[in-house]
């Protein structure tokens, strides 16, 4: 039996109720290149990461990530609230105008954008310390761009660690809302 045999036959049983609904394409590409990226020669996050690297992206603040990321932490907080059942989008209310994004989602994709995902898989690294501040409120919606830069590598206790400064830009305004120090441990 071919593959495209087998997803068909796996199609029609998820059709039938007996599987959980099937990969598509995109999903499927996006697996078989990051088991291939296993493959490749991984290095420690430390060799990886020179001081001066930058790597940046942007993203939108969908109210959909902001309930994914709320109900993932039990964080349910009405001010996040852009979204009402069998209406969906909505302004939201908070004391600062519409709905706003929870502030420590930004921290969650800072780790993202850290992790340079066009070079080898990274092995052996532990964030261990992030400071955090919360400049201004992000409306939920924004589109967002989060930099990070390699400020400093440094050996403490004979282990090294590599610290990251983030920075998280409202692009409808282009000022900074969002700010991190954060610090990964090595091999």
């Amino acid at each position: 039996m071919t593959s495209d045999e087998r997803d068909s036959a796996t199609a029609e049983k998820a059709t039938q109720g007996h599987w959980v609904r099937p990969q598509t394409e995109m999903q499927r590409e996006q697996t078989r290149v990051f088991i291939e990226s296993l493959e490749e020669d991984c290095q420690p996050y430390w060799e990886m990461v020179e001081v001066g690297d930058v790597l940046s992206r942007e993203l939108c603040l969908t109210p959909e990530l902001v309930v994914m990321y709320a109900d993932g932490v039990e964080d349910f907080n009405p001010w996040y609230e852009a979204w009402k059942m069998n209406v969906w989008r909505i302004s939201g209310v908070s004391p600062f105008g519409s709905a706003i994004v929870p502030p420590l989602l930004l921290s969650h994709f800072i780790l993202s954008v850290q992790f340079d995902h066009t070079k080898p898989f990274s092995i052996g690294s532990i964030h261990t310390f992030h400071d955090s501040e919360i400049i201004a409120p992000i409306y939920v919606g924004a589109t967002v761009q989060i930099k990070t830069e390699a400020i400093e590598k440094f050996v403490k206790r004979d282990r090294r660690y590599v610290r990251h400064r983030a920075e998280v830009y409202d692009l409808s305004d282009g000022e900074v809302k969002f700010r991190e120090t954060r610090d990964i441990l090595s091999l």
